[in-house]
């Protein structure tokens, strides 16, 4: 007998495309490739889309192939409908109405965010926890109520992903900036006081860049700067972490998106975890960048709880609040959880 529900998922909201496959609500597998912008310089929209739209048809074969599969065996098509930039979300959204049209089956557009929260809880066998969700586009503390995922704390302005990309690339460390800028600290001798911007529950990244930098031109040695703003960053998210855990009395904290890879964030996180009786749980590696298993997923979860559409009726949403998502499949893996 063969599988009975194949979802091919489509992501394209920055730097990376890929492809994932979900098959009866399980990984089976994905591929991607991921756009380097030229030394010193941001990731350029359409440049991005170009290299997205030059890579695509190669994936897709190269997923198919790998898992044994033809592509009149995909039964969805779900693609990350947003946040993102523009062009980038564009080309994974035509790619996905192409075949949608060809095969003549539904198409799920996706949060991006969301998708980063479910493949976390897929892979960790997380119920009902508090989710941090870092990424270069996310900075946000979120809980599930009522049906959506509600936020505790966000950031104000740019993610800690993206602040720390930026001063990475200033400096001449490189992209992804996250772990260069951890390596390089990894020789300091001190740790300088930073300013560590709170309002409320929410936070300001932005300012921390601008201060790294202002040290650096000072003459401060860079892996001393390095490693005050790392640590800075990182406690930030500690402190309104802990604010939400005490709140939620939440038993679980899982991390996600591409910053949960970092070990030095873990540690601190692991920290408040035992202050407040919560089980830290990390998404893994594969997972934490942007991915298409993430998406497939999701469309999964969506699919079955009958959320999709009609490539007519389809969309791409640059800006695309995750508390405005409707979860309704959040009590599914809830039971998937309590059943193993």
């Amino acid at each position: 007998m063969g599988p009975s529900l194949v979802v091919l998922g489509v992501e394209s909201t920055a730097h990376t495309i890929s492809l994932g496959l979900v098959v009866d609500g399980q990984i089976l597998g994905q591929v991607g490739k991921t756009y380097v912008p030229p030394s010193g310089a941001g990731i350029h929209p359409r440049e991005a889309a170009e290299h997205h739209a030059r890579h695509a048809p190669a994936l897709l074969r190269q997923l198919l192939e790998r898992h044994g599969l033809r592509v009149s065996d995909i039964d969805v098509v779900a693609y990350a409908a947003g946040p993102g930039l523009g062009p980038a979300l564009r080309i994974g959204a035509v790619l996905a109405r192409a075949l949608a049209i060809r095969l003549g089956v539904p198409l799920v557009p996706v949060h991006h965010g969301v998708a980063h929260i479910e493949v976390a809880r897929y892979a960790t066998a997380s119920c009902d926890p508090l989710v941090l969700l870092v990424s270069g586009g996310h900075t946000m503390i979120v809980g599930f109520s009522e049906g959506r995922y509600r936020v505790f704390g966000e950031t104000l302005d740019v993610a800690i992903g993206n602040a720390i990309d930026m001063f990475a690339r200033e400096v001449g460390l490189g992209f992804p900036g996250v772990p260069a800028v951890e390596k390089c600290g990894e020789s300091a001798d001190a740790i300088l006081a930073f300013p560590m911007p709170i309002v409320g529950q929410d936070l300001s990244y932005a300012g921390l860049t601008t201060y790294a930098l202002q040290l650096v031109k000072r003459g401060v040695p860079l892996p001393v700067v390095c490693k005050s703003l790392v640590e800075a960053a990182y406690y930030m998210l500690a402190e309104v972490t802990e604010r939400a855990l005490a709140f939620t009395k939440k038993r679980e904290l899982v991390v996600a998106g591409g910053v949960a890879r970092s070990r030095r964030l873990r540690e601190v996180l692991e920290a408040v975890g035992r202050e407040h009786g919560a089980v830290v749980k990390v998404v893994p590696d594969e997972y934490a960048g942007d991915n298409g298993a993430m998406i497939a997923l999701t469309g999964y979860y969506a699919y079955r709880a009958g959320v999709y559409t009609t490539p007519e009726r389809s969309f791409v949403r640059q800006r695309w609040r995750l508390d405005s998502v409707d979860v309704p499949w959040f009590h599914d893996l809830c039971a998937n959880v309590t059943n193993k």
